[in-house]
């Protein structure tokens, strides 16, 4: 399967199964366009037609392109064969139930009051609570028993509002160090905060411990402090940029993510992303809101058309800036031509439901952070383990051939079939296709290709 765009003044062709992209010239993207539905005759008599005028254009030129086009497609760099689909139903079944990361819900509460949370000011539409130590070592056990032969286990502090529950976090995290030795693990930990509480103890500790530590900031001070409210109205903009700043100077500008939220209000989101650059800022993610039908922060169908414009302004404005030795990561530009993620996560995904699990302050299991409070969807808990087996089985059939819409998709094995919590909230059922985002992943994806696409050419100059 190809895909074939043009974008910054590139015309690049994306042979989808085997992940080659080519940068090409106009005769070359429209002989490719025909190569399949037409003989090598009607497309010189195509070509000659289009461009014969041109001086540098001629039949022998023509033929020549067509010939280099049957070499790429013999060598596997052209209209390769999806032989992936076989391996679909299988990928998952070969992991068998080992698990390998846990979103730990370590407050179940939130000292900010942001009207879009997808997590109902951190209550998860059920009641206020914090994880004890006890329920969080036992979380901590259920991981490694649950990990096989994995060496390496991940952790991420979540909420609500995770520094709430500070000191059970450092005493999880020492527990952790203290057996992962004598279990041959080796845990990496990460923190997701609103900035609100954080001090130099958080700041030192996580600068020891955590892996990565997710800041909450929507970027510019109207557009931040329109939503994230403290339980007072007032806006925590003022209150979190220099702590902010403090954390990532200390961390050497690296090992973090300022992540935001874009909203109905700023569809223009990228005037964010740069205000955040602009501040210092330089690892950067803006993900679309994720809330109910008919929620005011929602996006409507025209905020989509602006949002997939504003995704080449943000490409073409990283571009520039690199160029001019001022450049900034955008987690979702963030793509390897070369190597990248290998055929079982391309097929699979991230594993929600079954690597991957939501742990509440209770030590029930959810498939992940987004199903948490939907009754529906606990898998089990951390004492009696997966007993909702079934609802497993689902999440493990979730692949990027699992849905009929995705079928003939060029983008499937990049975003492997989508996220099942988006499909979940838009479609009623995790199987279903939120449309809205496929569009936007799309445009994201056709965006950072052409930006490696770019970036090879200013390197060959």
């Amino acid at each position: 399967m190809l895909h074939q765009y043009k974008l910054g003044g590139y015309n690049i062709v994306l042979d989808t199964c085997s992940g080659s992209v080519h940068s090409v010239d106009d005769v070359a993207y429209d002989i490719i366009s025909m190569y399949e539905s037409a003989d090598a005759d009607e497309i010189v008599r195509a070509m000659m037609a289009r461009y014969g005028d041109r001086d540098d254009v001629s039949e022998e030129e023509i033929r020549l392109c067509i010939g280099d086009v049957e070499a790429l497609k013999k060598m596997g760099k052209l209209f390769t064969p999806d032989t992936f689909a076989p391996m679909a139903g299988t990928l998952k079944e070969r992991s068998g139930d080992v698990v390998k990361a846990l979103c730990l819900h370590v407050a179940h509460t939130c000292n900010l009051n942001c009207s879009y949370c997808f997590a109902s000011q951190g209550k998860y539409h059920g009641d206020r609570a914090l994880m004890s130590f006890e329920v969080g070592k036992r979380a901590l056990d259920f991981l490694i028993e649950h990990s096989g032969t994995r060496r390496n286990l991940e952790v991420d502090f979540f909420g609500g509002e995770p520094l709430m529950n500070w000191d059970v976090v450092k005493e999880l995290v020492r527990y952790a160090r203290s057996v992962e030795k004598e279990h041959g693990k080796n845990f990496r930990f990460t923190l997701t905060t609103n900035g609100v509480l954080i001090d130099n103890d958080v700041i030192e500790f996580s600068n020891r411990e955590m892996s990565n530590v997710v800041l909450s900031l929507d970027g510019r001070k109207e557009i931040h402090d329109r939503l994230r409210v403290d339980y007072a109205g007032n806006g925590s903009y003022d209150r979190i940029v220099p702590r902010f700043k403090q954390f990532v100077e200390s961390r050497g500008g690296k090992n973090y993510y300022m992540r935001g939220t874009f909203t109905h209000a700023n569809p223009d989101f990228t005037k964010d992303v740069f205000h955040m650059a602009d501040m210092g800022f330089t690892e950067l993610s803006m993900e679309p809101v994720v809330c109910a039908e008919g929620d005011p922060a929602g996006l409507t169908p025209e905020d989509i058309e602006t949002i997939k414009d504003q995704y080449e302004v943000l490409a073409f404005e990283m571009l520039r800036r690199q160029q001019e030795g001022r450049p900034f990561t955008f987690y979702h530009y963030m793509l390897d031509l070369t190597e990248g993620p290998c055929i079982y996560k391309r097929i699979s995904g991230c594993g929600s439901g079954t690597e991957y699990m939501a742990v509440t302050p209770w030590g029930d299991l959810y498939p992940c952070h987004q199903f948490v409070g939907e009754e529906s969807y606990k898998l089990g808990n951390i004492w009696d383990g997966v007993t909702n087996t079934a609802l497993r089985e689902k999440f493990r059939a979730c692949n990027a051939y699992s849905r009929p819409e995705c079928k003939d998709c060029w983008a499937k094995l990049y975003c492997s079939g989508g996220c099942a919590a988006n499909a979940y909230h838009a479609t009623g059922t995790i199987a279903g296709v939120y449309k809205p985002g496929c569009e936007l992943f799309k445009k994201r994806i056709e965006c950072a290709i052409m930006m490696r696409v770019a970036e090879d050419a200013m390197k060959n100059k």
